[in-house]
């Protein structure tokens, strides 16, 4: 089995097309396509579900997929063990929940590119139940999540613990609301907030069912900056991080609510499949960089 036609079909599910896997391995599509009926031909399956657009992997694909991740990592992890002062090199797949601000994620991947020049970040986004299952099918290399406080990632994976996350619920200054209210006090309040998935958004919905009490979304929108821009108008409550809010153009029209009897902590993890080989100081470095950009305690 030939490891460049594995590395061929990882990069078709990667992008989603032969000519995506073809730009980013420098090869002729019909090289790619060989090399991926070559796989198919050695395993005696079909990898690729041609059909559809883009192509997906069938269910034997994503299974191959996941340990093709692990025979390519342990290639290069072979090749920087016989080579331990050779800096890490390809690609450093990292997931990001949407409460990460773009200001508060700057420095960290600064520094990442500073230090491992020959390393190709790719970042994507996602709920951190999504990230966590991406991670598990071998589709990322590490990713930042959060979780309630008090909850810990699943211990298949190694975490490194970045601190505690208040998420702050905000509302306009011109709606007069008091700065300490009770979940009664905003129960007839609709919301401005991300798109089913948000753990926050989760938490509060549960909090109010409990008490009885009506949660009502008036928008529905994933950019940080125009949620607050929708909350700076009047057209709902918020929820946002501290970064993002300090950092918003609109922060002298929006006011912070403190919710009484409801927690709005959230625990920051660093998660990963062990062991993290090639990609060891880079994920460290990682850890180190995100806890010191968003967290408190």
């Amino acid at each position: 089995m030939n490891t460049r036609d594995i590395e061929a079909f990882l990069a078709v599910v990667d992008t989603g097309s032969i000519v995506g896997a073809a730009a980013r391995l420098h090869l002729t599509q019909p090289g790619v396509t060989r090399r991926v009926q070559n796989l198919e031909q050695t395993l005696g399956m079909d990898l690729l579900d041609r059909q559809s657009k883009p192509l997906k992997p069938t269910a034997a694909g994503r299974e191959a997929y996941a340990l093709g991740r692990r025979v390519v990592a342990s290639v290069e992890d072979l090749k920087i063990g016989l080579r331990p002062d050779s800096p890490p090199t390809g690609e450093f797949r990292v997931g990001l929940t949407p409460f990460l601000s773009e200001t508060a994620i700057a420095a960290p991947f600064d520094r990442l590119r500073a230090l491992y020049p020959q390393l190709t970040l790719r970042v994507s986004s996602g709920w951190s139940k999504d990230l966590i299952s991406q991670l598990e099918e071998g589709r990322l290399d590490a990713a930042a999540i959060f979780v309630p406080a008090g909850m810990e990632p699943s211990e298949a994976l190694s975490h490194d613990n970045l601190g505690t996350l208040p998420a702050l619920v905000v509302a306009a200054k011109s709606l007069g609301l008091p700065a300490k209210v009770t979940l009664q006090d905003i129960a007839s309040l609709p919301w401005v907030l991300n798109q089913d998935g948000c753990g926050f958004r989760r938490m509060m919905r549960r909090a109010l069912e409990v008490e009885h009490l009506p949660f009502n979304i008036a928008v529905e929108v994933m950019s940080p900056e125009l949620r607050l821009s929708l909350v700076a108008r009047g057209l709902g409550l918020g929820i946002t991080t501290g970064s993002a809010l300090e950092s918003s153009a609109l922060k002298s029209e929006i006011q912070v609510l403190e919710v009484d009897g409801f927690d709005t902590t959230f625990h920051g993890w660093l998660v990963h499949r062990p062991p993290a080989g090639r990609l060891a100081k880079p994920i460290a470095c990682l850890a180190e960089t995100l806890g010191k950009a968003f967290y408190v305690s």
